[in-house]
């Protein structure tokens, strides 16, 4: 119950042990083209969607990689781990790094980057997280891309825990690039990356000087719109994203955002009648990952360790300075609220055991009685 890698469907997973098919014969291009159409419907976009066998860092990269040259100016939000990770790249590629460094766990405002935009002068880029699952903040990512318009920058989006879980309409709010990954509210294994991105982006992408090869977007866009990959592509991960893009759009993107939303409200509110103070914000745009802080005295790093040996659930520790500080219980995929549940009925005992304070028996009946209450989303 991290957020990430998450639970596959049985579905998903039948779909994985079916014979290996030549990645240019009819067969595979049949059902490389529905993915193709379907990561369109699931972004909200009729731009292209690039796939790349790879890791979400490898879709990051890409996108740095396709819009810098040495010395451009390029914006930063970051308020977590995975922000980090966008300024480690822009650095890494020699661009004029502008870092609007939040505390972790902050939720970043518009103002934030207005400001910034403003102070920096010519900003080619401006890179943000949506879902920072080391904290648990889902930003109001729509806000943030008028704010980079306004400056006529190129706003890049990472939705690697997000897509599928919340509400994220790529043209709809004038977003140029989202980067995203299979094993997270997809329900596929690691494996497969992807990238949407917009005319303007695939513009600058032509001009950009950066190097790069396996993950150049027009090398990756042609070969895509002849049914082909540039490279071998990962033929069984993409027949079961398939799969589960169908289960996904079957159930509905709407449909799948309330989910989310129920399952987060269950959770924080079955943490808070636990007794325990929440790290993540508490409201429903943050149905990804739930984070809590864990009661004094108490080491987080050790309440994880009980809950995988003892009840064998996985839940996340914190990352960085907040290791051994909080635990994260993810919701996104194919959970429903059992799971939620018995993540909660076991992080009870364990913290319990653990010499806390704990209110024992409430934590699953308020978050039963939570997950009956209508999502708003």
């Amino acid at each position: 119950m991290t957020p990430g890698p998450t639970p596959v469907p049985p579905e998903v997973l039948a779909a994985l042990a079916e014979p290996v098919i030549h990645h240019r014969g009819r067969d595979f291009r049949e059902i490389y083209e529905r993915c193709l159409a379907r990561l369109r419907e699931v972004y909200r976009t009729e731009h292209d969607v690039l796939m790349f066998t790879s890791s979400g860092t490898g879709a990051f990269e890409s996108a740095v990689a396709n819009l810098t040259s040495a010395g451009e100016r390029a914006i930063v939000v970051s308020a977590g781990s995975f922000g980090e990770r966008w300024a480690a790249l822009v650095k890494a590629f020699g661009a004029d790094l502008v870092h609007v460094r939040l505390e972790w766990g902050e939720t970043p405002e518009p103002d934030d980057l207005r400001s910034a935009l403003r102070d920096a002068g010519d900003v080619r880029v401006v890179y943000v997280v949506h879902s920072e699952t080391s904290t648990g903040v889902v930003a109001d990512v729509q806000a943030l891309a008028a704010v980079a318009k306004e400056a006529d920058a190129l706003v890049v989006v990472d939705a690697v825990s997000s897509l599928g879980a919340v509400p994220l309409e790529t043209d709809a709010w004038g977003i140029d690039v989202v980067v995203s990954r299979s094993q997270k509210a997809l329900m596929c294994p690691p494996g497969l990356a992807f990238v949407s991105v917009s005319p303007a982006a695939l513009d600058a992408a032509a001009r950009s000087s950066a190097p790069r090869f396996v993950y150049d977007w027009e090398r990756t866009r042609a070969a895509q719109a002849k049914l082909d990959a540039p490279f071998t592509p990962a033929v069984s991960l993409v027949r079961a994203l398939d799969v589960a893009l169908g289960m996904l759009l079957d159930e509905g993107l709407e449909a799948a955002f309330a989910r989310h939303a129920r399952l987060g409200r269950a959770c924080r509110e079955g943490a808070k009648a636990m007794g325990l103070d929440l790290f993540s914000p508490d409201e429903d745009r943050s149905a990804v990952v739930t984070a809590m802080r864990a009661p004094d005295g108490i080491d987080a790093t050790r309440v994880v360790a009980e809950l995988r040996e003892r009840f064998g659930i996985t839940i996340a520790n914190g990352q960085g300075e907040l290791k051994g500080r909080i635990v994260r219980i993810g919701h996104i995929g194919w959970f429903d609220v059992f799971d939620i549940t018995t993540a909660l009925a076991a992080l009870e005992l364990a913290f319990a055991d653990a010499g806390a304070e704990i209110e024992r028996g409430a934590a699953v009946t308020r978050a039963l009685e939570a997950y009956a209450e209508r999502a708003h989303v």
